[in-house]
């Protein structure tokens, strides 16, 4: 079983609906949306939900208003500006969103009227799409420990491959470098960034390629809309040949892209013979060629 994450180092760049793209174009697959913070493979996916699980991480602060003597201490000693007094009833409350969990109010409520309870920060969903099944994720507003429910996220990914002997699972992943990203990162057998010609997204691609690098994972690159820049497109691509990555095909800018999204299709069902399409069937075949014994190759050289 491989597993291959299509990532960015920033967002925008087109890594979502190239991995629905390539979600289409593969059999016998889990799919996971580690995109956690701002998930919208499921908009193109059209999942049906088969079961749901609460993410709890974390705690939260509960007034106990029958209890409380409204003596402003939690108040004062709040520095997230949590606790929210009530001018008519002269009595707090905390907001879910703004408290950080840090119990020093329950540390120091005279009055013991505050419960330090778990904190649900979101959802994990498994769900059927026309492609094959689904575990994605939604983090509430205010929500945070990202990087743990990517690390949900993958192992309920991980484990429902196994069972079903899947050769694949295809990793949806977030933008950047943080957390989710090492989360959704870590033991793949292969990265996939997406870039576009600009050079915020060169920079953040590099960081990106030198963080798979410390992991030993092998790293290739797409750049899409590569005509909206070719001068900029050119110095990407002697930029990633010196680092020893390889440009495995170029997508030029093309609206048939958010036409396909205005009907909630991939490119593939969209324009199934069109240049885009039979490029993006190219830099799959390539990538899967290119993965099939990088493994056991990182491992026999002794990097990992």
């Amino acid at each position: 079983m491989k597993q291959i994450i299509i990532a960015s180092g920033k967002g925008g760049t087109g890594k979502t609906s190239i991995s629905a793209a390539f979600a289409s174009l593969t059999q016998k697959a889990v799919f996971a949306d580690c995109d956690v913070d701002a998930s919208d493979l499921h908009l193109i996916l059209s999942p049906k939900i088969i079961e749901k699980e609460n993410f709890v991480c974390g705690k939260e602060a509960i007034i106990k208003p029958l209890e409380c003597s409204s003596c402003g201490l939690c108040y004062q000693l709040c520095r997230f500006e949590a606790i929210v007094p009530n001018t008519e009833s002269k009595s707090y409350a905390v907001s879910s969103i703004a408290c950080d969990g840090c119990g020093v109010c329950v540390q120091h409520c005279p009055e013991k009227a505050i419960d330090f309870i778990d904190k649900e920060s979101g959802m994990c969903f498994h769900s059927h799409t026309r492609f094959g099944p689904l575990i994605h994720a939604q983090l509430y507003p205010g929500g945070e420990n990202s990087g743990k429910l990517v690390s949900l996220v993958r192992k309920k990914a991980i484990e429902l491959a196994q069972a079903s002997n899947m050769d694949f699972i295809l990793i949806d992943g977030p933008p950047g470098i943080g957390c989710p990203v090492i989360a959704s990162l870590t033991s793949c057998d292969a990265l996939l960034a997406i870039v576009e010609p600009s050079l915020s997204s060169l920079h953040d691609a590099k960081r990106l390629l030198q963080l798979s690098k410390h992991f030993a994972i092998p790293s290739y690159v797409v750049i899409n809309k590569w005509d909206i820049s070719p001068k900029l497109t050119k110095i990407m691509e002697a930029e990633f040949q010196n680092m020893g990555i390889e440009v495995l095909g170029k997508l030029p800018y093309d609206l048939v892209f958010t036409k396909a999204m205005i009907k909630a299709q991939t490119i593939i069902e969209y324009d199934s013979t069109g240049e885009i399409s039979q490029t993006l069937r190219s830099i799959w075949k390539k990538l899967i060629h290119k993965n099939e014994y990088q493994p056991y190759l990182i491992k026999k050289e002794g990097i990992l």
